[in-house]
């Protein structure tokens, strides 16, 4: 009796169509960023009307909050936050770090996750932290590094995300919320799409206008971004599509698409994972690497149950092929490590990106 499960008919369905055009290969960087760009369909967006709406210290932390228009939706809200009496590493400029929020199920709360207001955390969020980032709000922790973190809400978290019926039932508001909204992301992805862009499309315009703002400020000097998860999907697209984003550190996101399919992963992962046409161009890690010369940081965490190891391996060998020379410009992490971004994980990346940003003269070729 044939095997029905999803698994072997989608494995089948693949020889199909791997037999009628190419699936996953493997087009030089600067080819891929273009065709990628298109096939996922990311829109020009701008940080417009950008305002100030409060300003707090909090110890060694200033924190600034800004909002901005993207031109649809609501506006924009989004944390700024630098050390309070510090300059940085270096007299001058701080360096700059888009800090993106991971998707992790919950979609109230935004920039929270990764930052705090002057109001601090909810225990919602505080749960998230435990369980993600070692129990830190790590923009504030690499802001105190001497850096200036910008860490803000895209479509559909936060102050970006979409007033839902919230049935009653168990739980608070959050929570409810957060049931509500993964039954919603389909609706979304089916409207980006019938739009001609996807949902990871409008995601990056959204990062790639928050990283435009980010250099637009005198105070801060080379921009970097950085994130795990669904954050981590987000930094690397921002890599990909942004050549002025120096380095870029990609957390508990890379594994091979094919070993994805091969070990039932799809469909615990968020619907920005897989825009339309991104298959016939190239795989997962190649976009990822896209960026090459340019510095990229992968960290593979070897514990993760939402992507097979095998698939974290090939994806590395994947990634070093296309920096084969550009010796010193990738970096894997192998972390022994669940799916998150823990304490020592983040202090990796903390100094890879003080070494990149300020260390290091900016690298050439893309």
């Amino acid at each position: 009796m044939p095997d029905g499960s999803a698994p072997a008919v989608f494995g089948e369905l693949a020889e199909v169509v791997g037999g009628q055009w190419e699936l996953f290969p493997s087009l030089p960087g600067p080819q891929l960023r273009a065709a990628a760009r298109q096939a996922i369909g990311v829109p020009a967006l701008t940080a417009a009307d950008v305002r100030v709406e409060r300003t707090w210290t909090d110890g060694d932390l200033h924190g600034e909050e800004l909002s901005w228009t993207v031109g649809f939706g609501p506006r924009t809200r989004a944390y700024l936050l630098r050390p309070r009496d510090h300059d940085g590493p270096l007299p001058g400029p701080l360096p700059g770090v888009v800090a993106l929020h991971c998707h992790a199920g919950m979609k109230w709360a935004g920039k929270e996750k990764i930052a705090d207001g002057p109001e601090g955390p909810s225990p919602e969020v505080r749960r998230l932290r435990r369980d993600v980032y070692g129990g830190r709000a790590f923009a504030g922790e690499l802001a105190r590094r001497g850096f200036a973190v910008l860490a803000h809400d895209v479509l559909t978290w936060g102050s970006r995300r979409f007033a839902l019926d919230v049935p009653e039932g168990e739980g608070g508001l959050p929570d409810r919320y957060d049931r509500a909204a993964a039954r919603h992301e389909h609706v979304v992805a089916k409207h980006c799409a019938l739009l001609g862009t996807s949902f990871a499309g409008v995601v990056a315009g959204e990062d790639l206008a928050a990283a435009a703002y980010l250099r637009s400020r005198p105070d801060v000097g080379e921009v970097g971004c950085a994130g795990v998860s669904g954050g981590g999907l987000r930094a690397a697209l921002l890599g990909a599509f942004d050549a002025r984003v120096r380095a870029v550190v990609v957390a508990a996101m890379v594994s091979t698409y094919p070993d994805l399919l091969a070990g039932g992963h799809v469909e615990r992962h968020t619907w920005m994972f897989y825009p339309p046409g991104l298959s016939r161009l190239g795989d997962w890690p190649d976009l990822v690497a896209a960026r090459a010369p340019a510095p990229l940081m992968v960290q593979y965490a070897l514990r993760d149950d939402l992507f097979p190891q095998a698939g974290m391996r090939r994806a590395h060998a994947r990634i070093g092929a296309r920096y084969r020379d550009a010796p010193g410009r990738y970096e894997a992490v192998f972390a022994p490590s669940p799916h998150c971004f823990d304490v020592p994980m983040q202090e990796r990346a903390f100094d890879w990106l003080a070494r990149e940003l300020v260390s290091r003269p900016p690298s050439t070729g893309r």
